[in-house]
């Protein structure tokens, strides 16, 4: 095994990101904890900016940090998916290596070494993700190729196009701001479309109010971003993105659901620091306590309620557990698209779960037709019916087509 295989081995067992990970929950536990001794939520502000008169919000730190987070954790599965196909792909006769085989100036052995490169499996590794990631310039890079060319077991796949190009973690950095992008934009008008009746304490009770006071359109300081708004206008990003790099959108959406999963986990606790979306009145141990002013008004003489972010936020935590265990560990059985549905069926299950908690939950409302179900609900229910039956249907052909070959 070479050192470089060896490397990624201990890697594998324990990704940094746990550390951070293991954080956010103890952050998560100790504030909650403190809400059930003291009653008491943070204050909407994080910190005040008096140069600029300006206030930064909680809610957007919270969101911020599980874009990160979600973000990070992405980019190294993407790196641990690029490493599986390269090793899939380059023998580890050719991986083992010395590059002082390709006879290179000293100045391009030099540049190699700042960068750790010392084998022809790493040189092979980062050159397919992106020659640039070798520090080296046009020159520089040219004499590598053609000395890499030179070498009979070198394939020119590898060099062109490499099968694993398309793992490259740097596209989750540079494509994270055209998901974003479209995101807030598709989980605005989702919301706008469709506000909760929470959103009442401001004087929206409708799409139209938001058209009447137009400046409320892109006042996010009260929250008002709609989860499934979000999902299509991601989406979107990440078709836009992918088409642009030559990249299959599908299968970087079944990474991204990855972050994304755990992005949400840690989003929820916005809707906490904003007492909103909570869920009916409850008794129980754990029930939140939502101060008077965020109440609705029918439940102003109720102090504790179900805290349906909570709920949400732990199932999206077991949604990004489940989907990482799948991505990592069941690579050779999975379909292209498998866990972008997986999640979306999860996601829904979830909500649909949550719903069942909510107060402010927007109803369907077709006229003639008098539906007592949440907009959030039929949507989940119809992305379960319709995924679930792609999953069994697209595996059970899967499964069909083997057997016929065999």
């Amino acid at each position: 095994m070479s050192q470089r295989q060896k490397t990624l081995t201990i890697k594998r067992r324990f990704e940094p990101y746990w550390y951070l990970i293991a954080v956010m929950l103890a952050l998560g536990a100790g504030l909650f904890i403190y809400h059930q001794v003291t009653d008491l939520t943070p204050d909407r502000v994080a910190f005040h900016i008096s140069s600029f008169n300006f206030d930064v919000f909680w809610y957007g730190v919270i969101i911020v940090t599980g874009i990160g987070l979600g973000t990070y954790v992405t980019s190294k599965v993407a790196a641990n998916k690029a490493d599986w196909v390269f090793q899939k792909h380059v023998p580890s006769s050719v991986q083992a290596l010395p590059i002082s085989k390709l006879s290179l100036p000293k100045e391009i052995s030099k540049a190699l070494a700042k960068r750790k490169v010392s084998s022809m499996g790493q040189l092979l590794f980062e050159w397919g993700l992106d020659p640039g990631r070798l520090g080296l310039n046009k020159a520089g890079r040219e004499f590598v190729e053609k000395q890499l060319n030179k070498m009979p077991k070198i394939e020119s796949d590898w060099l062109e196009d490499a099968p694993w190009r398309q793992w490259n973690p740097d596209y989750v950095w540079s494509g994270v701001a055209w998901c974003l992008a479209f995101g807030v934009v598709g989980a605005r008008l989702y919301h706008i479309l469709t506000p909760s009746p929470s959103m009442a304490e401001i004087g929206i009770n409708s799409a139209a109010d938001y058209f009447r006071n137009p400046l409320q359109l892109v006042n996010l300081r009260n929250g008002g971003l709609g989860i499934y708004g979000a999902l299509v206008g991601g989406a979107l990003g990440i078709i836009v993105f992918t088409k642009r790099h030559r990249l299959s959108a599908i299968a970087w959406t079944d990474l991204a659901v990855v972050g994304l999963a755990l992005g949400q986990s840690i989003g929820r606790w916005a809707n906490f620091i904003n007492q909103e979306l909570y869920g009916s009145p409850s008794s129980l141990p754990w029930a939140i306590t939502i101060e008077p002013a965020h109440r609705l008004p029918e439940y102003i003489n109720i102090a504790r309620f179900h805290p349906t972010f909570l709920y949400a936020s732990i199932w999206s935590f077991i949604t990004f557990l489940v989907l990482l265990w799948l991505s990592k560990n069941k690579r050779e059985s999975m379909l292209k698209g498998d866990l972008t549905a997986l999640y979306l069926i999860m996601f829904s299950f979830g909500r649909i779960v949550t719903e069942l908690f909510r107060l402010d939950s927007r109803m369907v409302n077709i006229p003639g037709v008098k539906l007592e179900i949440p907009v959030a609900t039929l949507i989940a229910i119809t992305i379960i019916v319709i995924l679930g039956i792609t999953l069994i249907w697209r595996h059970t052909k899967r499964e069909n087509l083997v057997h016929e070959s065999s």
